[in-house]
């Protein structure tokens, strides 16, 4: 048995020095991951950099072409009503925005030249037409203003982060209360872009991004629109043709 027992300690000696090595690199591999997760917070942006880089997006704007999703969900009567379709937004340099909305379920098209709004109802054969003055009377304007680009947070809202500060993909979630609140609009959710962020973050600037990935309007009455964007594409030139609106024949007009 003797001639067994060096190569039984060999082994063992072998087996305790695979040990050891196992053990550090454990260690390694953890301190690894914990430095990437703490790198991760550290690079976090906070408050004032998420609004910062939501106004200068904005700011950045000429226009946007994106596909959106829309889900309304009516308080009280637990039901929901969904569309989706293409938004067009151009903001002139000393212009009220021009946008369109096509609906493409339900069909519908909501067109503005910036001076005009159409509100085209193919299934009623009606065309409801109204000026923009009169839109962003009575407590519209902030709600129109985010749809179209054009908010302030730093004026119009008291902001903070919301519940969960980051969605699943590492996007800003913000939860804004605006300070002169109307029927309309109680309250604004806004998903940020990480990307967006991480530029103003790097030089202070937001070129070439949409800010906002989703956005969930709040009204007075506890109902909720959630509108997310995709396949956005920004500042590619869009005409001014896009955003006119000629009455189809047969269509009647109504002029609230």
């Amino acid at each position: 048995m003797a001639q067994w027992l060096p190569e039984k300690s060999a082994t063992h000696e072998k087996a305790t020095v695979m040990q050891k090595i196992l053990c550090v690199m454990m260690s390694l591999l953890i301190l690894a991951v914990l430095s990437t997760q703490l790198w991760g917070a550290e690079k976090k942006a906070g408050l004032q950099d998420v609004i910062s880089a939501l106004e200068k997006g904005y700011a950045s704007l000429q226009d946007v072409q994106a596909d959106f999703a829309q889900k309304t969900v009516i308080s009280g009567v637990n039901r929901e009503q969904r569309g989706s379709g293409e938004l067009l937004l151009k903001k002139p340099a000393s212009a009220t925005a021009m946008f369109r909305f096509n609906y493409l379920k339900p069909k519908q098209q909501i067109v503005s030249n910036g001076k005009q709004v159409w509100f085209y109802l193919p299934e009623n054969k009606q065309v409801i037409v109204s000026s923009v003055t009169a839109m962003f009377k009575g407590g519209n304007s902030i709600a129109l203003n985010y749809l179209t680009g054009l908010g302030h947070v730093s004026r119009d809202f008291n902001a903070s982060f919301a519940q969960e500060p980051l969605d699943k993909n590492g996007n800003y979630q913000l939860e804004l209360l605006p300070k002169n609140p109307s029927a309309v609009l109680a309250k604004l959710q806004l998903t940020v872009s990480a990307a967006a962020v991480e530029s103003f973050q790097r030089d202070g600037s937001v070129q070439g991004i949409f800010p906002v990935l989703a956005s969930v309007i709040h009204d007075a009455g506890g109902n909720q629109t959630r509108i997310e964007y995709s396949r956005v594409r920004v500042n590619k030139g869009l005409a001014n043709s896009r955003f006119s609106f000629k009455i189809p024949e047969g269509v009647e007009v109504i002029k609230p």
